[in-house]
């Protein structure tokens, strides 16, 4: 019989002890991991800013990478005196930049001008399947109150930011050196510059239009119309903007596709009186590689050019070159 109990005691003791031993060594190590999973985001970083160094916004703009890489507003900041933030992230959809627009939109100033970017693939998903998807939420659970983030789940938070190495993967290797496997980077095989770029134009197109039900999702042009209505709610100028391309990734873009495109920006434009500029074959880009870092989006230089175009000609800001 006390046999029997001490054996009791012995499993309980194991049903305690073991979890607590498992608790311990995840907090353990989920203090230096921490650090690791956060390089992964330093592109959000700039978040931190809005309302500190940047507020009464004069000029902004949302949008996935065409926005994030296209827009250089230095030169404006340096010789202007204005205020400029860029709010967009890679593969950012207008269900994000809705939201970013809900917790930052206090910071722009009265009368300000944001630039919205319709991308050929703004109407759709620019990630190619839901663990890119998944992933690419995740950042948002960094700088995103819950309220406004879209399909917020109290789980993922915890794991995003009280518990990432819960959710670590391979990632956990990096925090023991001796075994995590070292990877050789190759450089690509690469031949003239048009040869290059006409290769990542038929990767970028298939990226954006292989494998997709529906083009123009009903959701996704409802959002647009959700951020135009909040811009003109709270004094905020939207302004619609397509950025230039590369000939080599636009005429790989079926004519059948550019007319519904260009229909439904143009009936969008209409309905909200926004006005819209499409610089997806500019002449002053279209055959210019140098203003380029891939089929699609402009390098440093060409960013800084467009910018400067913009200023020039988008009427929207000519109320800030008085």
């Amino acid at each position: 019989m006390i046999t029997k109990k001490k054996d009791i005691v012995r499993f309980l003791l194991k049903c305690i002890l073991i979890p607590a031993a498992a608790v311990l060594v995840i907090y353990a190590l989920n203090k230096p991991y921490k650090k690791i999973d956060a390089e992964k985001y330093q592109d959000i970083l700039k978040f931190e800013m809005v309302g500190r160094e940047y507020c009464e916004i004069h000029i902004g703009n949302l949008g996935s990478s065409h926005g994030a890489y296209d827009f250089s507003y230095g030169q404006i900041m340096e010789q202007r005196g204005l205020i400029c933030f860029n709010f967009a992230n890679t593969s950012q959809t207008y269900n994000y930049d809705y939201a970013i627009l809900k917790e930052f939109g206090e910071n722009m100033e009265t009368d300000s001008v944001l630039f919205v970017p319709v991308s050929y693939f703004s109407f759709n998903n620019e990630v190619v399947n839901a663990k890119e998807a998944e992933a690419m939420s995740i950042r948002y659970y960094h700088f995103l109150s819950p309220d406004n983030i879209p399909g917020y789940d109290p789980y993922v938070d915890i794991i995003t930011n009280r518990l990432p190495i819960l959710s670590a993967g391979e990632d956990i290797l990096k925090l023991f050196p001796n075994l995590n496997p070292v990877l050789t980077a190759h450089a690509a095989d690469t031949g003239d510059d048009v040869e290059e770029f006409a290769r990542r134009a038929r990767e970028r197109y298939s990226r954006h239009f292989d494998n997709k039900e529906e083009y123009f999702m009903p959701e996704r042009i409802e959002e647009l119309y959700d951020i135009i209505q909040y811009c003109q709610d709270h004094r905020i100028t939207p302004v619609l903007i397509t950025t230039p391309f590369s000939r080599y990734y636009r005429e790989l873009i079926s004519q059948d596709f550019l007319q519904e495109f260009q229909d439904t920006v143009m009936k969008i434009a209409a309905d909200t009186g926004v006005n819209y500029y499409d610089y997806s074959h500019d002449g002053r880009f279209y055959d210019n590689l140098d203003y380029f870092s891939d089929s699609d989006h402009l390098n440093e230089d060409g960013a800084r050019y467009f910018t400067d175009i913009l200023w020039n000609e988008v009427g929207e800001l000519q109320r800030y070159q008085k």
